[in-house]
């Protein structure tokens, strides 16, 4: 028998975030969802018109409560998609306030001692991370310099390659397909270009227990297999009223 037509596979939407936090199409599938705002118009577009909507970037679970957020519709934020939360962490993004409270509150705490202030309300977290992760004169991603010896696992930098993760002893390439690829050496000495923000390098240090995609299991947190208490109102009010998770 001849063979038979060859499947056509649907085109990736456009709604997975890189270690850079631009807004891309890939394949690849991920282990926590996001949002920054309604990046699209209309309903059923598939394709992102604007970076952010505004500085609250959040990391949400994929399932919280049975509630299911609508993608692509109308007036309602973009859902984006994380290949992990290191991959998250790195593109400016936080624990969401509601359905990750425990880790959000070990997150903000840490930026907290990180910066020397007080108990940061989510406004004041968003603020202070927006100016570490976003040049609104140039319209374009800052980054950072860091000494390699003093970048904490879960971290990303800019090499020759593009973007990597850092483990113990190596690091990862982040693929265009939102995988994994090549083990690359883990320099010593010198200065590296971080993509995580200064504020969220200083958490990863604390040992927050940040969720690797090249884990056996990849799974949220410890942090956040607890109760979640009820929204703060600045991530209640990134989502237009009614609409749900």
């Amino acid at each position: 028998m001849p063979p038979g037509p060859t499947p056509v596979l649907p085109t990736p939407a456009q709604n997975r975030v890189t270690p850079l936090g631009d807004v891309v199409a890939a394949t690849g599938r991920g282990a926590w969802m996001g949002n920054r705002g309604r990046l699209h118009e209309g309903s059923g577009s598939r394709v992102v018109v604007r970076h952010h909507r505004s500085r609250a970037w959040i990391t949400c679970v994929l399932s919280f409560r049975g509630h299911r957020a609508p993608q692509w519709a109308a007036h309602h934020y973009t859902p984006l998609f994380f290949l992990d939360e290191a991959v998250a962490l790195a593109a400016g993004h936080r624990p969401c306030a509601e359905c990750r409270w425990a880790a959000y509150r070990e997150f903000s705490a840490a930026v907290a001692r990180f910066l020397g202030t007080g108990r940061l309300g989510a406004a004041e977290l968003d603020r202070h991370l927006h100016e570490q992760r976003w040049d609104p004169t140039r319209r374009t991603r800052r980054l950072h310099p860091a000494p390699w010896p003093d970048l904490p696992e879960g971290a990303f930098v800019l090499v020759g390659a593009g973007a990597a993760l850092v483990r113990a002893d190596h690091l990862r390439l982040w693929r265009s397909d939102n995988t994994y690829g090549d083990h690359l050496d883990r320099p010593t000495t010198g200065l590296a270009t971080a993509i995580t923000p200064p504020a969220t390098l200083a958490v990863l240090r604390g040992g927050y227990p940040v969720q690797l995609g090249d884990d056996p299991t990849p799974a949220p947190t410890a942090a956040d297999r607890v109760s979640p208490a009820p929204p703060s109102p600045r991530d209640a009010t990134t989502r237009p009223p009614g609409s749900t998770w």
